[in-house]
């Protein structure tokens, strides 16, 4: 069951840190249809790219930041990221990313418990984005946290116990479990949500028309 925090009082905050080591993963696996196929992260609003945009959002707040991509990773070496490809065929979903990064950070990074998920075409993250997921984790003795932001629930960005990647695994592979709210559905599940206005903080740019309200809400956020 999901309990709701309340949400922030500013949407304007500065970068806030978390004690708990925590890996972040981008996940940019998607196909991009509704924008005639592509890579949506690479769609540059307010002179910048929208992955420029995320990785300066969670750098501050991660222990390390990975990406989660398909197809040739040369593409994304600008960003100097290592980039990690699904290893559940057929293109499942963002759970499959999920799980991708969960397996990743076990195998490259023992220490850490948490890994935060976020979407590559998110540009207007919180900067408090993982210690208020935790905070919430932790109050709430929740396995599992996510955001929300309005009446709106973002469950592609959260924090995953590391130690779940085998139930993930068998959820996508012998399930064929996709909807990643039926997953968080069975454990213990905090839900954190920051307000939508001025600025939603998980705006993203799904089509071609999305980008011309990016530009819009780039403009907003860079002067704040």
């Amino acid at each position: 069951m999901s309990r709701r925090s309340r949400p922030s009082t500013s949407a304007r905050v500065k970068v806030v840190t978390t004690r708990i080591p925590t890996q972040g993963v981008l996940l940019a696996g998607g196909l991009a249809r509704r924008m005639g196929g592509g890579d949506k992260p690479m769609r540059t609003i307010g002179g910048r790219t929208i992955l420029e945009r995320v990785i300066a959002r969670l750098s501050p707040q991660c222990s390390g930041l990975i990406l989660n991509a398909n197809g040739d990773p040369a593409r994304f070496a600008a960003f100097g990221l290592q980039v990690i490809a699904d290893d559940v065929p057929g293109f499942p979903g963002p759970l499959a990313g999920i799980l991708a990064a969960l397996d990743w950070t076990a195998a490259n990074r023992p220490e850490i418990e948490w890994v935060l998920s976020a979407a590559g075409d998110c540009p207007f993250l919180p900067r408090d984005l993982v210690a208020r997921l935790h905070e919430a984790r932790e109050r709430e003795s929740a396995q599992l946290a996510v955001a929300a932001s309005g009446d709106q629930t973002h469950p592609v960005i959260g924090l995953w116990r590391v130690t779940l990647r085998d139930e993930l695994r068998h959820a996508l592979v012998v399930e064929d479990l996709r909807k990643i709210d039926r997953w968080t559905a069975r454990y213990p599940l905090a839900t954190v949500t920051w307000p939508a206005e001025p600025l939603d903080p998980f705006f993203n740019a799904n089509t071609v028309e999305d980008i011309a309200e990016a530009e819009r809400l780039a403009a907003l956020d860079d002067a704040a």
